[in-house]
């Protein structure tokens, strides 16, 4: 189980470059004009987690697989996308498919890179794709409710839910607030993820910068750290151009690159982390002799659920799981090591998965 990120911004921003150098293709190009990217390119990337192949060591596995994620590269949005300008309705409908948002904004001055408004201001930009989306939003709002009339004359249980979610939404908005402010109730969680409001997606601003800025971020990224601390958002400091130059080296030559650079890791390591945490999501691990495999689930998320992402059969099936922690299964020295130590524990339905633990699922069928 992954998740699909959608890649946004204006045009010019260095979103194409992000993405060549996420998903380590040309695919999508990277051009000095607005809309070189139409249809959205998707790229898959392996997650990179070094706690992997340390326990593929210990165990003697022949493969590793770990998790993968989905980024979608959509093309550049300009003021009045929620009307439609600029290819807008196919742009938010390529944001609706995704379950989040990783907002590239430029925080870097070239005079050959052209700027869709004439002028490089990251907190703007950011404010003039909000803006959009709230808008589209308004008119989804409306719409919807509007065709909900029925069905709330004739008191549908779920068509009241979905009237009241949105009637919070429209609230939130007509404010000039994003729908991800609004407070939702456990119960309602799943109603309100189906409404699929482009502002109710978690965010995380990318600050693209110039290459000397990489290891410390300027005065402009500065300005969107400000901006997200006071959203509650997140955010992250990547030069696409440097990503895109490690994308082509070996591993080797890319830690030198980095070293020199001051980096300690690749921005795709730090956009991941910050991926993970906008969506609450962990990772567990089934390793074996065969293979040492990583799996992604939200964070609180039970024994047979965490199963399930496996195989359903095993969700249905569950009877228990024997569970080590990370920790334990790289100081004891693998799954006998544990064993005789007394870390493996059996663990029932009622079990929340915790970050790290490898485990073996027992089920029946």
């Amino acid at each position: 189980m992954g998740f699909k990120t959608g890649i946004v911004g204006l045009p010019n921003v260095g979103k194409s470059t992000l993405f060549n150098a996420l998903t380590r293709t040309a695919a999508a190009q990277a051009a000095n004009f607005p809309f070189c990217t139409i249809e959205p390119n998707v790229g898959e990337v392996a997650m990179p987690d070094t706690r992997l192949e340390v326990l593929a060591e210990i165990a003697g596995s022949r493969q590793t697989l770990p998790t993968r994620m989905t980024f979608v590269d959509i093309a550049g949005l300009v003021k009045g996308a929620s009307r439609g300008e600029g290819l807008g309705n196919q742009f938010l409908a390529n944001i609706r498919e995704c379950d989040a948002i990783a907002h590239v904004l430029r925080c870097f001055e070239d005079d050959d890179v052209t700027h869709v408004d004439g002028r490089v201001d990251p907190v703007e930009d950011a404010r003039t794709i909000e803006t959009e989306l709230m808008l589209a939003d308004l008119e989804s709002i409306e719409k919807r409710r509007a065709g909900l009339v029925r069905k709330l004359k004739g008191n549908d249980k779920e068509a009241v839910t979905q009237d009241r979610l949105l009637a919070a939404a429209q609230e939130m908005l007509e404010a000039g607030k994003p729908a991800r402010l609004v407070e939702v109730a456990a119960e309602d969680a799943r109603a309100w993820k189906l409404l699929q409001l482009l502002t109710a997606k978690p965010i995380l601003y990318v600050c693209n910068v110039a290459e000397e800025d990489a290891a410390t971020g300027n005065a402009l990224s500065a300005r969107v750290a400000e901006m997200a601390a006071s959203e509650g958002a997140a955010h992250v400091v990547i030069s696409a151009r440097i990503e895109e130059e490690i994308s082509q080296l070996d591993p080797e030559e890319a830690q030198m690159f980095l070293a020199e650079l001051g980096l300690e890791e690749a921005g795709l390591d730090r956009l991941i982390r910050a991926g993970y945490a906008l969506l609450g999501l962990q990772t567990f691990f089934t390793v074996g002799p065969k293979e040492a495999r990583a799996w992604t689930i939200p964070a609180g998320t039970t024994a047979p659920r965490a199963a399930g992402v496996i195989h359903g059969d095993f969700e249905r099936g569950f009877i228990r799981a024997e569970t080590i922690a990370y920790e334990d299964f790289v100081a004891l020295g693998g799954e006998q090591g544990a064993k005789d130590a007394g870390k493996m524990r059996v663990e029932g339905k009622s079990y929340v998965v915790c970050d790290g633990d490898v485990m073996h699922f027992l089920h029946s069928g």
